[in-house]
């Protein structure tokens, strides 16, 4: 079971020294036909793309692997996939993109369980105006009050300095009227250009401790991995690995979907790591950072690089 605090790295257990550590993904790629990629923190920090990743995701298809970019981002698709066209992640280096925005917003559409028939009409969407077309096609109306409201969307902050704090009254009234909150990103925090922001996961994990319930799409939640195998054609799991930075998400969710799970350590866990120039981990922290979070990956290597 996962310690309150997992960056509190404390001491391996003694029969686990950690992953083996690799120095680029060229040692492991002929174990697999094909690779589920996260986006943030791997092939792009928000700001720019890594060169390195772009050049090993264009080697992975010179090798004919298939390729699907998953990502928490809580917005659709279509609108993660421009964006990192926009970054110079272009069409030809990836099969399918697929978000957990994606995921909420075709579970709000279609309403396919019991949780998403029992809503109502009526949301408040708490998130920032660039998350907006998680409205778009929805049979909604978005109100701009919770006391108005049936349910609550949440895709994160407003503001890159905000804190959970910032959303306290919000999340206590909504709590206080018992909405059900769907959660269209379960990061609970993100590194652009260098910053630490938080997430939509970040404001879930204080409504779940005012006693709210929270429904969360995205990594490590098996409905979108069911999707990525689905979108792969059938591949057999044991040839599909997820490459991530999060041991939280990347990692534990690739263990309970049945796939390898490969960390890259200079995304979200760097600092707790201590890696050094060349991105080595210091002794002992990446042992006891898998320990505390209950994950062990197939591998390690310093950045997405082939």
């Amino acid at each position: 079971m996962m310690k309150s605090d997992p960056e509190d790295l404390g001491r391996p257990a003694a029969s686990y020294d950690g992953p083996p550590l690799h120095q680029g993904l060229h040692e492991v790629a002929e174990h697999y036909d094909a690779f589920v990629c996260d986006l943030w923190g791997v092939l792009h920090d928000g700001v720019r793309a890594f060169p390195a990743a772009v050049a090993c995701l264009r080697e992975f298809r010179q090798r004919s692997k298939r390729i699907l970019v998953l990502s928490n981002a809580p917005r659709r698709a279509s609108e993660v996939e421009s964006r990192m066209n926009e970054l110079g992640i272009g069409p030809a280096l990836y099969d399918h993109v697929l978000s957990s925005g994606e995921i909420a917003w075709r579970h709000l559409k279609q309403r396919p369980d019991a949780f998403y028939r029992s809503l109502g009409d009526r949301c408040f969407h708490l998130g920032p105006d660039r998350d907006n077309g998680m409205r778009e096609g929805l049979d909604l109306t978005f109100v701009e009050r919770i006391a108005d409201a049936d349910f609550v969307l949440n895709t994160g902050a407003h503001m890159p300095e905000d804190t959970v704090e910032t959303y306290g009254h919000e999340l206590e009234e909504a709590a206080g009227r018992h909405l059900p909150m769907v959660c269209a990103n379960p990061d609970l925090e993100v590194i652009r250009g260098g910053r630490r922001e938080i997430c939509a996961g970040k404001l879930a994990e204080r409504y779940e401790a005012l006693g709210g319930r929270v429904r969360y799409h995205g990594k490590p939640h098996p409905d979108v991995y069911e999707v990525c195998l689905a979108q792969l054609g059938g591949i057999d799991p044991s040839r599909v690995a997820a490459i991530g930075d999060s041991l939280r998400t990347d990692i534990a969710g690739a263990e309970a979907a049945g796939i390898d799970g490969l960390l890259i350590l200079g995304g979200i866990h760097a600092e707790a790591l201590g890696l050094d120039e060349q991105g080595r981990p210091a002794p002992g922290r990446l042992a006891g950072l898998c320990v505390n979070y209950g994950t062990r990956p197939t591998g390690a290597f310093p950045f997405m690089v082939w």
